[in-house]
């Protein structure tokens, strides 16, 4: 389950920040135009991009759980902060937030 959360940041993030970069058609509707809290939002997804494919290169338990655990609190606050389910960045975060939650309970089941 490890390798399957770290692909998944992967597999969600490499398009979202290239699409943010580009400042692609698409990122307008979910996360508004260009402004320094989206700039400062993909410094966030390209650091744990980063650290996703740091984690499947050379892997570290605590490491893993210490970033799943980071992202299923932030993930789980977006449909607070953002203010509905209706956004499909909260949607997508609540669905991945699931995965990296079943993630960290086989994690703290076998480490006992």
């Amino acid at each position: 389950m490890i390798t399957v959360s770290l692909l998944l940041n992967l597999a969600v993030l490499v398009p979202v920040c290239a699409g943010l970069i580009a400042d692609a058609r698409w990122t307008h509707a979910a996360y508004a135009g260009v402004t320094p809290a989206r700039s400062i939002l993909l410094a966030v997804y390209v650091a744990i991009g980063v650290a996703s494919a740091l984690l499947l290169i050379r892997p570290s338990v605590p490491g893993v759980a210490t970033l799943l655990l980071v992202q299923v609190v932030y993930k789980l606050l977006t449909p607070i902060t953002v203010g509905t389910l209706a956004n499909p960045v909260v949607s997508t975060n609540l669905a991945v937030a699931a995965v990296h939650a079943c993630t960290l309970a086989l994690i703290w089941r076998t480490r006992g």
